[in-house]
């Protein structure tokens, strides 16, 4: 089985922030190491999710800042093929124009398509959206 795929910051940050489905995120990520490796994709705007995620925990919760660099170094650090926003946000607007989506999810959506492969997503809201509408929107807590 492969598992390639495209993964959002909602699963991302999982690895270093302790949330719901965070060992479900460490199993994922654990395929990074398997012989041939897995292949997780990213649009470039992954990351200042990410850091803005890191943020609103250093903000909100009491998250060390110190904590809050190391784990955006870590992410930098880990083998994403990224691919450029401008590159697919044409496609993405028209889906989130089409699913009532926003163009954030939607570029996430529009990589998985250019690629055929899927999206697995933490946001259990955006993966209802799409039910059913042929789009390749997985759960993390449903993924293998």
């Amino acid at each position: 089985m492969t598992y390639d795929c495209i993964v959002d910051a909602s699963v991302a940050i999982k690895l270093f922030l302790v949330e719901p489905l965070s060992h479900r995120a460490d199993a994922l990520f654990d395929h990074l190491s398997n012989s041939p490796p897995a292949r997780f994709y990213v649009p470039d705007l992954f990351f200042a999710e990410c850091a803005n995620i890191l943020w609103k925990y250093v903000r909100h919760f009491g998250y060390s800042p110190d904590a809050a660099r190391q784990d955006l170094s870590d992410l930098l650090h880990l083998p994403f093929r990224v691919a450029p926003t401008a590159d697919l946000v044409e496609d993405a607007l028209e889906l989130a124009v089409a699913h009532d989506i926003t163009i954030y999810d939607a570029v996430y959506v529009a990589l998985g398509q250019r690629l055929s492969l899927p999206l697995v997503t933490a946001d259990k809201a955006l993966v209802r959206r799409l039910a059913d509408t042929g789009l390749d929107v997985r759960s993390l807590a449903d993924w293998p």
